[in-house]
C-alpha cells in the first residue's frame, strides 16, 4: 500500500510541476503575442486575403477572398506559432523491446510566417520551421505567390478574378479539408486535438492551383511535381517496374460551403489526388516536422528525430498513388461535427500490384464561453491498410502480411483560449494496433495516456 501511495504521489508531483511550467510559458506567450500581433495583422491596408494564424482562423477553409481590399504600398507582416508539450504516455506490445518512455517535456516546436503584400491583389507567403522534432535547426517549409487580381487591363480579367484565386509555389497542396485542421510543426492552434490523423494526408510540392468560388460553390484544380522537393533525376528501373519517367500529380476538389443561418453552417468537400509515376511520392509522408506523440510504439535504440512519425502510419505508396478524401463539416452554434472518409491505393517501385488503404474519422467539438474560448471534444479515427511484405535481412526473418492491419484511436480533448493568440489544451488518447503478424514488433501494440500543450499563434 505504501508503494502505491508513493507512486501516486510521484505522478501527481510530476503533473503539477509540468502544469506550472506550462502556465509560465503561457504567461510569457501572452505578452509576446499581444505586443507583436497588434499593429500587424490588424493594420489597415495590410496583407489581404490571409487566413489568420490566431483563433479567428479556426474553421477557415481556404484563404479569404476580398477583391475590394485597398493597396497602398508594399506591406510586410510576420507571424509565428509556438508549441510546448508535456506528455505522460505509456505503450506496450507482445514481443517487448520498446523504447523506454516516462512523463516529460517534448522538444518545443516553432514556426515563422512571413507574408508580403507585393501588389494589388498579389501576396507572397514564406513559412519556416524554426524548431521541430525531426529537424531541430531552422529550415524552410515552403512558399507561394497568391493572385486574387491579375495585373492585366480589361474587364474580362476583373470578372474572372472576382471568382478566382491562383496559387503558385512550393507549397502545402490543397488535398482534402483535414489539412486545414491539422497541427503543423509549432502551429497547432487550429487543431482541437493533440495529433493529426493516423493517415496524415499532407505534403508540400512544387506546383500551382486554381480555385474558383461562386456563392456557396467552389472548385479547384491543381498540378504538381508529385514530390516533396525538386528532382531532375531519371528514375531507376527495377525488375518489377521499368518505368523511368516521372509523371506530374493532378489533384481536384469541389464542394459547397453554405451559412444557412446565423447559427448553422454546412460544408461538404470531395478531393481526388493521382500520381502515376513518382521518384518519391509522399502524400502520406510529407510532414517533415513530426508527430506530437513522442516515441510511442518505437523500438529500443530509436531517436526522436529519426523516428519522428510515432502514432502515424505511412502505407508506402512511394511510386504511385490514387486517393480520394470526402469531408463533411457542420457547425450548429457551438457544436462542430467534422467527418472524413478516405480511400487510397498505390505501391512502391518494387511491387507490381496496388495495395489499398482506407480510413474514417469523426470529430465532435463543443465550443462555449465568451467568444467560444473554451471547448471539449472527442475524436475517433480508424485505419485499415495492406502493408508491403518485408524481405529477410540477415538473421531477421521476412514479414509477410496476409491480412490488412488495423489501427484505431480514441481521443478526448479540452482547451482554453486565454486570449485569441494563446491556447492551453490537453488530451487523453488510446491507440491500438490489430491484425499484425507476429514478426511485426507492433503486434498487439497499444499506447495510452495524456498530452498537454501550451500554444501561441499570431
Amino acid at each position: 500500500m505504501q508503494l502505491i501511495l508513493n507512486k501516486m504521489k510521484t505522478k501527481i508531483i510530476t503533473l503539477l510541476t509540468g502544469s506550472a511550467f506550462m502556465i509560465a510559458c503561457l504567461s510569457a506567450g501572452i505578452v509576446s503575442a499581444q505586443s507583436v500581433s497588434t499593429g500587424l495583422s490588424n493594420a489597415p491596408g495590410g496583407v489581404a486575403n490571409l487566413r489568420p494564424y490566431d483563433q479567428s482562423g479556426i474553421n477557415v477553409f481556404d484563404a479569404p477572398k476580398d477583391t475590394n481590399a485597398v493597396f497602398d504600398g508594399l506591406k510586410l507582416q510576420f507571424g509565428a506559432g509556438f508549441t510546448q508539450s508535456f506528455q505522460g504516455l505509456k505503450h506496450e506490445n507482445v514481443s517487448g523491446g520498446l523504447y523506454k518512455i516516462t512523463p516529460g517535456f517534448n522538444t518545443a516546436n516553432a514556426n515563422l510566417f512571413m507574408d508580403v503584400q507585393l501588389a494589388d491583389g498579389i501576396r507572397l507567403n514564406l513559412t519556416s520551421y524554426l524548431s521541430s522534432r525531426h529537424h531541430n535547426e531552422t529550415w524552410v517549409k515552403g512558399g507561394y505567390i497568391q493572385f486574387d487580381k491579375l495585373p492585366f487591363k480589361g474587364q474580362i480579367w476583373e470578372d474572372i478574378m472576382k471568382l478566382t484565386t491562383i496559387k503558385v509555389g512550393h507549397m502545402e497542396i490543397n488535398y482534402g479539408d483535414q489539412h486545414f485542421r491539422r497541427s503543423d510543426g509549432g502551429h497547432t492552434l487550429y487543431n482541437p486535438f493533440i495529433e493529426n490523423y493516423i493517415l496524415d494526408g499532407f505534403s508540400t510540392e512544387i506546383g500551382g492551383e486554381v480555385l474558383v468560388r461562386k456563392n456557396a460553390l467552389f472548385g479547384m484544380v491543381g498540378v504538381s511535381n508529385g514530390m516533396i522537393k525538386g528532382n531532375i533525376d531519371e528514375l531507376i528501373p527495377t525488375a518489377q517496374d521499368a518505368n523511368i519517367r516521372k509523371s506530374p500529380a493532378f489533384y481536384f476538389k469541389g464542394g459547397v460551403d453554405k451559412q444557412l443561418s446565423d447559427a448553422l453552417r454546412v460544408r461538404f468537400a470531395a478531393s481526388y489526388y493521382t500520381n502515376k509515376s513518382s521518384g518519391g511520392q509522399t502524400l502520406y509522408a510529407g510532414d517533415r516536422t513530426g508527430s506530437n506523440y513522442f516515441m510511442t510504439l518505437e523500438k529500443l535504440g530509436s531517436t526522436a528525430s529519426g523516428n519522428f512519425t510515432s502514432g502515424r502510419l505511412n502505407p508506402g505508396f512511394s511510386k504511385k498513388v490514387d486517393a480520394v478524401q470526402l469531408n463533411g463539416f457542420v457547425k450548429l452554434q457551438g457544436l462542430e461535427l467534422f467527418g472524413t472518409y478516405e480511400a487510397a491505393q498505390g505501391r512502391t517501385k518494387n511491387e507490381t500490384t496496388d495495395r489499398n488503404a482506407s480510413q474514417y474519422a469523426m470529430d465532435a467539438v463543443y465550443r462555449f464561453g465568451k467568444a467560444e474560448n473554451l471547448f471539449l471534444g472527442v475524436r475517433y479515427n480508424a485505419v485499415q491498410v495492406r502493408l508491403a511484405n518485408v524481405a529477410a535481412v540477415g538473421p531477421v526473418p521476412a514479414i509477410v502480411y496476409t491480412n490488412d492491419m488495423k489501427i484505431d484511436r480514441l481521443a478526448f480533448g479540452a482547451g482554453w483560449f486565454l486570449t485569441k493568440n494563446v491556447l492551453l489544451k490537453g488530451e487523453y488518447v488510446k491507440q491500438q494496433y490489430k491484425d499484425l503478424p507476429a514478426g511485426d514488433f507492433r503486434n498487439g501494440g497499444q499506447f495510452d495516456g495524456y498530452v498537454v500543450q501550451a500554444v501561441v499563434g499570431f
